[in-house]
């Protein structure tokens, strides 16, 4: 069974190249364009791995990330995609399931390799 991977991400062209890269490697994907899509995303199918920006409407990735935590029985593997020059300090992403922070741009081919070693292939 494919693995399940919820990307949250609200700059169209960004989400498209991304699942496509995705779906090129045989992982299921669901996209998001919001936060609280992503939210009502992530409760209804339960994704083995989040992708989310930084910067959304409705909900930050990082208010994502912790409401998830808080309310799903498990932590989802999540990497964060920011903005270049953006800043993260260690206590914003303390107690949060975030795997990796990823700048944009970012490598397509770099964050599907972040992914298949987070999920073990």
């Amino acid at each position: 069974m494919p693995k399940r991977i919820l990307v949250a991400e609200d700059e169209a062209p960004i989400a498209n190249v991304v699942a496509m890269k995705l779906r090129g490697a045989g992982l299921e994907v669901v996209v998001a364009r919001d936060g609280q899509e992503a939210y009502e995303q992530a409760m209804a199918v339960r994704p083995d791995f989040l992708i989310t920006d930084l910067q959304m409407p409705g909900m930050t990735g990082l208010e994502l990330c912790a409401r998830l935590t808080r309310e799903l029985d498990k932590a989802i593997p999540t990497i964060l995609l920011t903005a270049k020059g953006f800043e993260l300090g260690d206590t914003a992403l303390e107690g949060l399931p975030i795997q990796r922070v990823m700048t944009k741009p970012f490598s397509p081919r770099e964050l599907l390799a972040a992914v298949q070693a987070a999920l073990g292939n």
